[in-house]
């Protein structure tokens, strides 16, 4: 029987959900309220694709290799060590005549669901992916159930850039939520300069907020001063718990209302709360995030803060996430340079 949390595709183990599982079923086959979609390109989280690198040393063979090989295991992309995994691109080859995503054959479309949760495979060995950006290449098929997320392509952008956009258009959309329930707020984004952060920065500031970009190098502080979408810009290492605070005070004058961390790296939980003033708000959007780290750490830091994951859904978060990127050139002008060097 099928479900619309896709509890049919589940093989291991029996009776959880299948972000949980261990393995899906991913035949082409479809139920009444599935859709399957050809693949044209998969968009691998920016922590899942930074631990595969360096695992492999930039070996992108090795990377390809991996990919494929989790893929063909565990019938989805989902990074054993990260437990995450990005999003896809592809046309609708048939929706089932129950589905309630309102797609039909031919439509181009990018999935808003993680490709942890999404039954994939992959019949090209991603030959035409070298293994050194997170954007792949492929071809092969993706299933969606009734209670999954698509967004049709916009015809007025490159795909790829969608394609970036949306893998990560719940960010600017939680973060302006946050930020309108405090009056003349300070917001740090941690992790500025990147595609979450941008649009995090930008969405902040259509709020009403002053806001900070904190960035690990010169470089990044260069593009986003040229950017021109934070107030102020200041270089930190997010892992260095005072260091950052330092930073985001002395850029934003008083600690932050809403902290945002967007980085791909473990071990910025303590900076983000120590940053934060006594009855403000933590945004995690990043997979790199030890919840049970942060959890202690505000404790041990007695820090009266709230701190939210971010899950990537919220109502209209793909279309919020497009308007700022037509209405912001500064953040178009980073995610083509990112689109650029990979």
């Amino acid at each position: 029987m099928s479900s619309p949390v896709g509890l049919h595709r589940v093989i291991e183990p029996a009776g959880v959900l299948p972000q949980a599982a261990w393995k899906l079923d991913a035949s082409p086959h479809i139920t009444g309220d599935e859709v399957r979609i050809r693949i044209e390109r998969l968009n691998l989280d920016a922590a899942s694709f930074r631990q595969l690198e360096q695992k492999h040393a930039g070996d992108g063979e090795a990377i390809r290799a991996e990919v494929c090989r989790i893929v063909a295991e565990r019938g989805k992309m989902q990074n054993p060590v990260t437990g995450s995994g990005g999003m896809l691109i592809g046309v609708v080859e048939e929706a089932g005549p129950d589905s309630p995503l309102g797609l039909t054959a031919g439509d181009r479309v990018a999935t808003l669901v993680s490709l942890t949760l999404t039954p994939l495979a992959i019949t090209d060995g991603l030959k035409n992916w070298d293994g050194r950006s997170e954007q792949v290449p492929a071809e092969g098929h993706a299933i969606l159930f009734g209670r999954s997320i698509a967004a049709k392509l916009p015809a007025d952008l490159d795909p790829e850039l969608a394609l970036a956009v949306l893998d990560v258009c719940g960010a600017p959309a939680l973060t302006s939520r946050v930020v309108a329930g405090y009056q003349q707020p300070a917001v740090a984004v941690i992790g500025g300069a990147g595609k979450s952060g941008s649009l995090s920065l930008a969405a902040a500031r259509r709020a009403g907020a002053e806001t900070a970009g904190i960035v690990p190098h010169a470089a990044e502080a260069a593009a986003l001063t040229t950017a021109g979408i934070a107030d102020h810009v200041a270089i930190a290492d997010a892992r260095n718990p005072v260091a950052l605070a330092e930073a985001v005070t002395g850029a934003l004058g008083r600690a932050a209302d809403v902290t945002v961390v967007c980085v791909d790296v473990p071990g910025c939980e303590h900076g983000a709360i120590l940053a934060t003033a006594p009855g403000g708000t933590v945004i995690f959007f990043s997979m790199a995030t030890s919840f049970a780290a942060a959890a202690l750490g505000a404790e041990g830091l007695a820090a009266d803060v709230t701190m939210l994951v971010g899950n990537g859904y919220v109502p209209g978060h793909a279309e919020h996430a497009m308007q700022i990127l037509r209405g912001e050139p500064g953040v178009r002008s980073l995610f083509e340079a990112r689109l650029r060097a990979d």
